[in-house]
């Protein structure tokens, strides 16, 4: 075995990647191709990551070939001189190896059409009482500050406030480029260790608040049959006198078959509520089928970083110590302020990192 087939050994054939490469040539040269913007967005984006990726894989060819052009100069060459060149040439060369094959890994591994949805955000207050619906707000602080920082765009869709000013529950929609691929790894339980505002001794309190992200669903991904669903119209709660307790409009849907119910009163139009409730039921709905997808490998699903589990406790936020670890990953930061002011990158990025590595690991293992 020469040195490229030995280097080139764990990584997958290029050749099934090729034949999609053609048949997305062949898409994108269509006359309609354009008729469906959403469609040729998606396409266009696989065909630029497959091209990459043969750029990728022969840009590895060349620099082992290149090596072994080297190792033959340093074997066969008496010219001590011409030696120490090829010599350091071949250092620089191995460097590139493995970040490189790495990087064709990450490629290879097939993504996630959701990763480019806009997606919704639940976050409800858990065992805490006030100081777990201020902590809710919290963390509602938190992902908009990270939303600004990335040119993403957030929309209230329906909030329950609590007496102590914080959010018994708060749901809202970001919107922008690849918004559910990095925020995909904050649902599950988020526990917080403070001492609370209302706290008189200095006590070290814990509570608690669970974040569900979910992917938005189109109409085309989730159909909801009319008959399937009952609405209810109450008058909206809100502060005495506000404009939205002027009119009936908050909108409470049912949907009979899973029982699940939305509520939505943030807006004074009655129609407006309706549209919101039904984006948050049909997000809701499409979490629930590729959920139950998942548990068909169910093994994988664990093995995988942003499995979604709301129910798993995936870190801790603990003020005295200005420490946040997140449980998945093993991974602590010292930086706590920043990040409650919405410094989330290097957090997001050691999740992405530790999830290609588990799949890079499932993908060479296949």
């Amino acid at each position: 075995m020469n040195l490229e087939e030995k280097t080139l050994e764990g990584i997958p054939p290029l050749e099934p990647f090729l034949a999609r490469l053609k048949i997305l040539d062949e898409k994108m040269g269509a006359p309609d191709f354009y008729n469906d913007q959403r469609k040729a967005s998606a396409v266009s984006r696989e065909h630029q990551q497959l091209t990459k990726l043969k750029e990728h894989y022969e840009n590895l060819g060349d620099i082992l070939r290149q090596i072994g052009e080297n190792e033959k100069i340093i074997a066969e060459n008496a010219d001590p001189e011409f030696v120490e060149l090829a010599k350091e040439d071949l250092a620089e060369l191995e460097k590139k190896v493995e970040p490189l094959k790495t990087e064709i890994l990450k490629m290879m591994i097939p993504s996630d059409p959701t990763d480019s949805r806009n997606t919704v955000i639940e976050i409800r207050a858990g065992t805490g009482g006030d100081e777990a619906s201020l902590f809710a707000a919290d963390l509602y602080r938190m992902y908009s500050r990270y939303a600004d920082s990335r040119g993403w765009k957030i929309e209230n869709l329906s909030s329950s406030e609590s007496a102590s000013g914080g959010f018994k529950e708060i749901c809202f929609l970001v919107s922008g480029t690849d918004v559910y691929k990095s925020m995909k790894y904050e649902s599950g339980t988020h526990r917080v260790q403070r001492v609370p505002v209302t706290e008189a001794a200095g006590r070290i309190h814990t509570s608690a608040a669970t974040v569900a992200v979910l992917p938005e669903a189109e109409e085309v991904d989730v159909h909801i049959d009319p008959n399937d669903i009952e609405i209810s119209i109450a008058r909206a709660s809100g502060p005495g006198g506000q404009g939205v307790n002027t009119t009936d409009s908050a909108v409470q849907i049912l949907h009979k078959p899973t029982g699940m119910i939305v509520k939505c009163a943030d807006e004074r139009s009655q129609l407006k509520n309706k549209t919101k409730a039904l984006k948050v039921l049909r997000s809701r709905l499409l979490e629930m089928k590729q959920r139950e997808e998942h548990d068909k490998y169910a093994q994988s699903r664990r093995e995988q970083i942003g499995s979604g589990d709301r129910s798993e406790r995936i870190r801790t936020y603990n003020f005295p110590q200005s420490r946040l670890t997140d449980h998945r990953i093993g991974l602590t930061l010292h930086s706590l302020p920043q990040i409650m002011d919405g410094d989330l990158g290097e957090l997001i990025k050691a999740l992405e990192d530790a999830d290609y590595a588990q799949r890079i690991q499932q993908l060479i293992s296949k």
